[in-house]
């Protein structure tokens, strides 16, 4: 029931040292749609914050509407905030820093590491004490470096401990942190500036622990700490059979940032990798594909002539390169397809199907009929789209909400098919559905939470399953009568916590080539260690051993092409 606008429910504190961390806390919560700056305000001061929360409410240019569900104030100034005064229904969160990162940044930045860690210690402290005091339930224990390290899943876990709506945005703070902490590498050990917080860093080791106690680390993804290059992994027989087709895969992985190429090499599978910002939708044009990554849409262009120079010599047949990039900002793109006005691009992030332009970010053109505005609200998480005679006529999304992240409520089983232009629901009830194509005159969908290759008759609603495979199904492309499915593992996060699949005794990460009258697995692989989730996989029909440059490759930077004489 929304909260009256005479009321408050349950406002966040959050504990920490003043600091980019804590800035980065506070611009996270903020994106939640309900969510409101009370920072200037003492929690205790029951009468300034509804005053503060019913003259937002009642600005027009606010981001607080009436119709918020629970609009909730958010506190987070460690040096304000007085922890043995929460309010009753308050939640807390302390946000933990290693004492020894707070000296290094303080000397770096001028400022006196002693006055820094004399805060910690006392806010860390204080803390604790009334953390043991509080109900389960009521307080949370967050590492600033899990954050920044896991800045998906980590807030993911938060909002949902809070009771907050996440989306894309609130974790574009801990990216921006974790970038620009990258970019300062420091030089010395915390005390090398000034001889005493040494000594003080241990003195706290034993407070330090404590709260690391509390907290409640992320399983670490496979961030992408490896140099790209070739890859051996469990063939059962794709290598002969993409030499059998003379063809070859490609596959983008967002978790590693990679994108794999699959091709027959010397008598068994081959897979390369190649480093891309967070790679997601494949779409494929006669001369090259359209790659969907993190703030872009990237134009592949084949340049054979280029093939013959590349390593191993006379091994290749294609080589693409970049031509054209689209700045789109992170709209959290996921499916691309060429149809016959150009490319489509599924904008999660805002539920739309959009296509692009030279003037803008993006050129929305379709949403779901009960989304009723234009936001950057991942509301209903808009993921697949499947062209019919060159326009787009299904789309899939993993639920019908018109609420900031509201597909999660149901993602179990409140997936649905849609009809485009229409909007009307063909296929409900499905577990997060992803992937969806036309082909052979049948509409052809991947069930994810159950792991299952289905067709789907749009005129009854009724689906077949063609196909189970022990994984998240997600990423389909087909070759004739074989689909090519891809699967991923998937770990027990808020997003993917609790479906079907989470049952099976093991989920592998791979690619899978199914034979689409029997469902018989004709071929597959399957990738261990640091690739576990993948987004698309795509053929590359006739070509059978293709390299693709990365951006700002020194193969880019030395090749030109002009138009001829």
């Amino acid at each position: 029931m929304p909260t009256p606008p005479d009321a408050l429910h349950r406002p966040i504190i959050v504990a920490g040292v003043p600091g980019a961390s804590l800035e980065s806390m506070r611009a996270s919560l903020l994106t939640a749609p309900g969510a409101w700056d009370a920072t200037d305000v003492h929690p205790r001061d029951h009468d300034a914050l509804l005053a503060r929360q019913a003259e937002l409410l009642d600005d027009p240019t606010s981001a607080l509407r009436r119709g918020d569900a629970g609009p909730r104030a958010v506190i987070a100034d460690g040096a304000a905030v007085d922890l043995a005064a929460l309010p009753p229904d308050a939640l807390l969160v302390l946000l933990h820093e290693e004492p020894e990162r707070l000296a290094r940044e303080a000397a770096d930045t001028d400022t006196d590491p002693a006055a820094v860690l004399a805060a910690w210690e006392r806010t860390t402290a204080t803390a604790l004490e009334v953390i043991a005091q509080l109900p389960e339930g009521r307080a949370r224990v967050v590492d600033a470096s899990d954050l920044i390290a896991e800045p998906e899943d980590a807030a993911q876990r938060l909002f949902e401990f809070l009771g907050l709506g996440w989306h894309v945005a609130s974790s574009a703070p801990w990216r921006e942190l974790a970038a620009a902490r990258s970019a300062t590498a420091p030089d010395a050990a915390p005390g090398a500036a000034a001889g005493e917080p040494d000594e003080r860093v241990a003195a706290l080791d034993g407070l330090a622990a404590q709260a690391r106690a509390l907290s409640q680390p992320t399983a670490p993804s496979l961030a992408p700490t490896s140099q790209p290059g070739s890859l051996t992994a469990h063939d059962d027989g794709l290598g002969e059979l993409l030499q059998s087709m003379g063809s070859s895969l490609m596959v983008s992985t967002y978790q590693s940032d990679r994108v794999l190429l699959l091709r027959h090499d010397q008598g068994r599978l081959g897979v390369h990798l190649r480093a891309f910002d967070r790679p997601m939708g494949i779409a494929l044009h006669p001369s090259g594909f359209a790659l969907g990554v993190r703030s872009e849409v990237l134009d592949y262009r084949n340049f054979a002539a280029l093939a013959p120079t590349l390593e191993p010599a006379g091994s290749h047949d294609a080589c693409f390169l970049p031509r054209n990039s689209h700045v789109t900002g992170d709209i959290a793109v996921h499916d691309l397809a060429f149809g016959s006005d150009g490319l489509w691009v599924v904008a999660t992030q805002f539920s739309c199907l959009a296509t692009l332009d030279t003037d803008h970010s993006f050129v929305p053109q379709w949403r779901p009929p009960f989304i009723s505005a234009l936001a950057p609200e991942d509301r209903c998480h808009l993921n697949g789209v499947a062209l019919v005679d060159g326009v787009p006529r299904y789309v899939t999304a993993l639920g019908v909400s018109d609420e900031a992240g509201g597909w999660r409520a149901d993602k179990a089983s409140g997936g649905v098919v849609m009809e485009v232009p229409s909007g009307q629901v063909v296929v409900e009830g499905l577990s997060m559905p992803h992937s969806p194509r036309w082909h052979d005159g049948r509409l052809w969908v991947l069930e994810s939470g159950r792991g299952r290759l289905l067709t789907c008759d749009p005129a009854t609603g009724e689906t077949t399953t063609v196909a189970e495979v022990p994984g998240f199904t997600r990423g389909l492309s087909f070759h004739g009568g074989i689909a090519f499915v891809a699967t991923s593992q998937v770990r027990e996060t808020a997003t993917f916590g609790g479906l079907p699949i989470s049952r099976l005794p093991r989920r592998e990460c791979g690619v899978w080539a199914i034979d689409t009258t029997t469902g018989r697995v004709l071929a597959s692989v399957r990738f261990e260690d640091r690739i576990q989730e993948i987004f698309d996989v795509a053929v590359l029909p006739g070509v059978r051993f293709p390299d693709v440059a990365e951006p700002g490759s020194e193969l880019v930077r030395t090749s030109w092409f002009v138009p001829g004489p």
